[in-house]
């Protein structure tokens, strides 16, 4: 593994699952691997349970971690190439980047989009040049189009919790939020579960908030909850901005918030989100708060996630 920006860039999901779940078991079992090294995170936008989960890994693993956060630890950075640098940014990337592959072994990046201009933010430019100028393993901590360290969380929390033999019926379904949110996390989400072949994937939202074709590809969209929700075991609950009317809120309508009553469909439903989670706005009091959210077990499972990841990326890269 060179860099984890998406999916793409792992050989074998089944076996990086069982790799995370192998440290879960035995969080320091590989203490030395990471020794002398040092992963730097870099947050142009905050962090909870990234950040701390991914330091927790890294440091299972013997690694020295330095967390910088851009509005206060550091310049402003330019990140096109060829400008007149004669406004508010005094550092380029070329060379921000170039300096931290220095110090880092492994550089950490989150960077959120801006939901004013898609094809600024699809281009994924701020992790594209960190993965051109740093000269090390970028590894995602969110990027604008994607979240690949919680997909692989969810991908464990599933696999934990699924014990028959058949294939789970996984929804993915869009909830009403106050304000507009990335598309990163349902992004990242439908493209795993649409690589990962041993389960059944539905995607439920309200007209207008398609996801692009290059995440949802193939996956049975249904604009109706209720029925999308029949039968499903796993119901991962989450807000998106439009992508067609590209960062707006076309709807907030409380009904596609999810309540008791819209499980009774279900096959006992377990419910995901990847938190911070609204309540009684994107999920009720009554489902959270109930054994079938298993939201803070999938939070926990960020920790292995990010320590088969960073295991990967060190033998890889820098034994």
């Amino acid at each position: 593994m060179k860099h984890f920006i998406s999916i793409y860039d792992i050989d074998n999901l089944n076996n990086l699952v069982d790799k995370a779940l192998s440290y879960k078991l035995s969080p320091f079992k590989d203490q030395t691997l990471g020794k002398n090294k040092t992963l730097g995170m870099i947050f142009f936008n905050p962090s909870l349970r990234t950040r701390v989960s991914t330091q927790l890994a890294a440091r299972n693993l013997g690694m020295e971690v330095i967390v910088l956060n851009t509005s206060q630890d550091g310049w402003m950075l330019e990140m096109q190439d060829g400008v007149v640098m004669n406004g508010n940014n005094p550092e380029h990337v070329r060379e921000a980047a170039a300096v931290m592959g220095q110090y880092f072994d492994i550089v950490g990046l989150r960077s959120f989009p801006s939901l004013k201009n898609k094809e600024d933010d699809y281009s994924e430019q701020t992790i594209n040049q960190f993965r051109k100028y740093s000269g090390k393993p970028v590894l995602s901590l969110e990027s604008a189009t994607l979240h690949p360290l919680q997909s692989l969380a969810d991908v464990i929390t599933i696999r934990e919790q699924w014990k028959e033999k058949r294939k789970p019926k996984v929804v993915l379904s869009w909830a009403p939020h106050i304000k507009a949110l990335p598309q990163a996390v349902p992004n990242s989400f439908a493209q795993w579960m649409n690589t990962w072949d041993e389960i059944d994937f539905v995607i439920a939202h309200p007209k207008g908030y398609e996801l692009d074709k290059a995440f949802s590809q193939s996956a049975l969209i249904d604009h109706n909850q209720e029925a999308a929700l029949q039968d499903a075991d796993f119901v991962y609950v989450k807000n998106w901005s439009s992508v067609s009317s590209y960062g707006k809120i076309l709807n907030s309508d409380s009904n596609w918030m999810l309540t008791t009553k819209k499980l009774l469909g279900t096959n006992n439903a377990k419910v995901m989100h990847c938190l911070p989670v609204r309540r009684n706005v994107v999920i009720a009091d009554e489902v959270l708060d109930s054994p079938s959210s298993i939201v803070v077990q999938q939070a926990g499972n960020r920790v292995w996630a990010a320590q088969a990841v960073l295991s990967e990326l060190l033998r890889s890269n820098c034994v």
